[in-house]
């Protein structure tokens, strides 16, 4: 009897860059990095002070896959400090005290409406760019708390919610697997895609040619999304200060990056793309 060959099926991967909107040098290199190298989505923040800037740098390249950077933590509020009080400053700003802020979440009710009043805005921002969503994640993971990824799905489905990004990295801390094992119970439940696999949590602000061959030298089966925080140049902002945003760059423009991802993997444009789910 013949023996007919067998299909091997690449592992997939999703090349996205975050914090799209927060600087023209963010939108620059988010630009290039589609033109001339991997780079195939990217995480639009919808409140950020170069948000027309990118968006008409998107409109520029339809085919760049644009999500929804929801933004909780550590950045500029879409509505004004009137409405959310319990939320942010005088100057419409988020802090960064993510621990106590999530007991507020999930115990504060009146904190909680704020809340989904904030991220409904940032999703209508959103759907008012005209840009097609293709995924949502939060800034600094913040969807991994529950009250938050409640409030995503619900209100997403709203907008056409179709694909979260799971922020399961291999090898993280034993804490944190629970979390992760409820967050992607709760997405498959909801019926919405998502990566197998994210890299970049370790090497936050470090993703140079470097840490990116490494990893696609072992990436696993499945679909797995690398994520970058690229700028075309220098210093952005107080919590990024030692982030290397060109270096970062310089790995989406990598021959060998692209020579090692051409070689191995299919290059997905977007959590959208039919071979982004394709078994």
């Amino acid at each position: 009897m013949q023996t007919l060959p067998t299909t091997t099926i690449r592992p997939r991967l999703i090349v996205t860059a975050d914090d799209f909107g927060l600087h023209e040098a963010v939108n620059e290199a988010v630009a290039r990095g589609y033109r001339d190298g991997v780079l195939r989505a990217a995480s639009l923040m919808v409140a950020a002070p170069a948000v027309a800037d990118a968006v008409a740098r998107a409109k520029q390249h339809p085919q760049l896959a644009v999500g929804l950077h929801l933004v909780l933590a550590d950045g500029r509020a879409m509505l004004p400090p009137t409405r959310i009080p319990d939320l942010v400053d005088a100057r419409g700003m988020f802090n960064a005290d993510m621990v106590r802020n999530g007991f507020r979440f999930f115990f504060l009710p009146h904190v909680r409406r704020q809340l989904a009043d904030e991220i409904r805005a940032q999703f209508d921002a959103f759907a008012a760019t005209g840009l097609r969503l293709d995924h949502v994640n939060a800034h600094k993971h913040f969807h991994l708390h529950p009250t938050i990824l409640s409030l995503m799905l619900s209100i997403g489905r709203e907008y056409g919610l179709r694909a979260i990004r799971l922020p399961a990295e291999p090898g993280m801390g034993p804490w944190l697997r629970p979390w992760l094992a409820l967050m992607r119970w709760r997405i498959n439940k909801a019926g919405i895609a998502h990566n197998d696999h994210v890299f970049g949590i370790r090497h936050s602000g470090g993703m140079d040619e470097a840490a990116m061959l490494a990893i696609l030298d072992q990436l696993p089966e499945g679909l797995s999304e690398i994520y970058l925080h690229p700028a075309s140049h220098g210093h952005l902002t107080d919590s990024m200060a030692n982030y290397r945003h060109a270096d970062e760059l310089a790995a989406l423009l990598s021959p060998r990056v692209r020579d090692v991802i051409g070689a191995r993997y299919t290059l997905c444009d977007g959590f959208t793309d039919p071979a982004a789910t394709a078994a």
